[in-house]
């Protein structure tokens, strides 16, 4: 749809960096913003390891998010690539959205955080999360807490998961970015390729459905990614990389139960991304020490 000169002469648009520590619901944000599922959530730290696009339109505004990597002081190789990932991304920005978890904090990445934030010259709006899991009077001494402590454009208290406040802070920001035409068409709702976004689908069953070590061990690639000619069925093939022998055993399960509980949930939601039937099937290979290896990481795509 073509927008009149009047429209574009109103209109905002621009970038906006979602940064916090690890599982403050960061990605859970910007679907609930979308009204779609394009970056994968787990109660797991470090889901998210890429830097995610998501494009909310509005009438009179387009706000392109960046989902980032929770920032946290790194040690392991893979882990200081995932926040260099999510610290580069607040140079390329218009405003900066800083998420808090007000029910689990996090006093040593919150810390880490503000010092970085005290770097950045644009507009940093304040996102306090799960309010709904927090008293009133706790939530308004953790408001003054955070207020001294950097000079904020807006604090907005939200429920990610319940989209509590949510439109508020749309429109705090919307406030805050620079006039211009829309970045991307109206009917975008990422840059990111459905096979990335399939990988992430599959990586978050991984999340999901193992123990608390297999997951950091893990990483998915899509090996082929194509549409029948009829357009009715899309044929995915994705290998799960593992570190060792026994997380290979642990992800496929006892007679391949786990593996295959694993494609099931993926294929249903990568259908609901794609509109149409899904056939995929996953292989586990062992990629000895992976996340440690530089030349690896680069292959897998960190």
């Amino acid at each position: 749809m073509l927008r009149t000169k009047n429209e574009k002469k109103n209109f905002k648009s621009g970038f906006v960096a979602i940064v916090g520590a690890p599982n403050v619901g960061k990605s859970t944000l910007l679907n609930q913003m979308l009204g779609e599922k394009i970056s994968i959530t787990s109660k797991k730290p470090q889901t998210t390891r890429n830097r995610i696009i998501g494009i909310v339109h509005r009438p009179h505004s387009q706000l392109v998010f960046i989902d980032t990597p929770g920032i946290h002081r790194a040690k392991r190789t893979l882990n200081i690539r995932i926040v260099d990932a999510a610290l580069s991304a607040l140079g390329d920005v218009d405003v900066v959205l800083v998420m808090i978890d007000v029910a689990n904090p996090d006093p040593d990445s919150e810390a880490f955080l503000v010092k970085k934030l005290k770097k950045q010259k644009q507009p940093v709006v304040l996102v306090l999360n799960k309010i709904d899991l927090v008293a009133k009077p706790m939530l308004l001494s953790i408001i003054n807490e955070w207020s001294e402590s950097h000079t904020f454009a807006a604090v907005i208290p939200v429920s990610a998961i319940l989209g509590d406040q949510v439109d508020a802070l749309l429109a705090a920001m919307e406030g805050l970015l620079p006039d211009g035409p829309p970045l991307y068409p109206d009917e975008a709702l990422t840059d990111m390729p459905e096979r990335f976004i399939a990988a992430e689908m599959i990586r978050e069953k991984v999340f999901r459905l193992t123990g608390q070590e297999i997951p950091y061990s893990t990483a998915v690639t899509i090996e082929s990614f194509s549409e029948a000619k009829s357009g009715n069925l899309v044929k995915i093939h994705a290998t799960i990389h593992v570190e060792r022998a026994s997380q290979k055993g642990m992800v496929i399960g006892k007679h391949g139960a786990r593996l295959k509980m694993i494609g099931t949930e993926a294929r249903k939601e990568i259908e609901r991304m794609v509109g149409t039937k899904v056939y995929l099937k996953l292989f586990v290979r062992v990629h000895k020490n992976w996340s440690k290896d530089t030349k690896a990481l680069r292959r897998l795509g960190y």
